[in-house]
C-alpha cells in the first residue's frame, strides 16, 4: 500500500482534532498503518514553535508578533515536520492523518491576516517540497459558535475557560478565516470535502468515517 496523506482543517472549535483522533482510533482497530500528527508541531522542534505561537501570554509580549514573523514561525514548524516525519512516513506507506497543514496558512495568514495569498501558496510549496494532501476534511462551523465551543475545551496553552493566542483573535478575524476555508474548498473540490460540524458530533463523525473508509479501501 502506498502512503496516503489526509488532513483535517477548520476554524477554532470546529472539532477537527476530535474527529482526527476518532478516525485514527478507527483505523488502528482495523489494522491500517496509520500515523496521527498535527500542525503547528508534530516533532520536538516543531512543538517548541507551537508553544510559542499558541501560548496565551499574560505579559502580552506576543501581542506584538507581526504577521510576517508569525508566518515564518508556522513555516519553520512545517518545514521540520515535513522532512522529519511526513516524508519518511509516506515512503513507508503509512496513512497520515494531520490536524492542519498548508490550507491553514492560507486561511489564517492569508484571509485572516491579509497576507498575499499567491505568495503564501508559493512558500507552502517550497517548504513542503510540493507535497499536498490527497484528501482534506474541512469541518465548517459558524465562527462565533466555534469560539464559544473553544472556551469550554481543555487547553494546553491557556487556562481553563480561556482562549489560546490564536483563538483569542477578534471575531472578525475568525470570520475571515472561515470564509477563506470555504473559498479554498470551492477552488479545490476534488481534494477538499466539507462537513457541517455544527451538528451532533456522532452524526458528523459517522459521515466522515463512511467517506474516508471508502477512500482507504479503494487505495489498497
Amino acid at each position: 500500500m502506498s502512503g496516503l496523506f489526509i488532513t483535517f482543517e477548520g476554524c477554532e472549535g470546529s472539532g477537527k482534532s476530535t474527529h482526527a483522533e476518532k478516525i485514527y482510533q478507527c483505523l488502528i482497530k482495523k489494522g491500517f498503518p496509520v500515523l496521527l500528527t498535527h500542525e503547528p508541531g508534530g516533532t520536538k522542534i516543531s512543538d517548541k514553535i507551537r508553544e510559542l505561537l499558541l501560548t496565551n501570554d499574560d505579559s502580552k509580549i506576543l501581542n506584538n508578533l507581526v504577521p510576517n514573523a508569525e508566518l515564518m514561525l508556522y513555516l519553520a514548524s512545517r518545514s521540520q515536520h515535513v522532512e522529519e516525519l511526513i516524508i519518511p512516513s509516506l515512503k513507508k506507506g503509512k496513512i497520515i492523518l494531520c490536524d492542519r497543514f498548508s490550507d491553514a496558512t492560507v486561511a489564517y495568514q492569508g484571509y485572516g491576516r491579509g497576507l498575499d495569498i499567491e505568495m503564501l501558496k508559493t512558500m507552502n510549496s517550497f517548504i513542503s517540497y510540493n507535497i499536498k494532501p490527497d484528501y482534506t476534511i474541512l469541518l465548517d462551523i459558524d465562527a462565533k459558535l466555534g469560539i464559544d465551543r473553544s472556551r469550554r475545551m481543555d487547553k494546553t496553552y491557556a487556562s481553563s475557560g480561556e482562549l489560546d493566542r490564536m483563538e483569542s483573535q477578534g471575531l472578525r478575524f475568525h470570520r475571515h478565516v472561515r470564509q477563506g476555508y470555504l473559498e479554498i474548498a470551492k477552488d479545490d473540490p476534488d481534494r477538499i470535502h466539507v462537513f457541517d460540524s455544527s451538528k451532533n458530533i456522532k452524526e458528523t463523525y459517522d459521515q466522515i468515517e463512511e467517506f474516508l473508509l471508502k477512500i482507504i479501501e479503494n487505495h489498497k
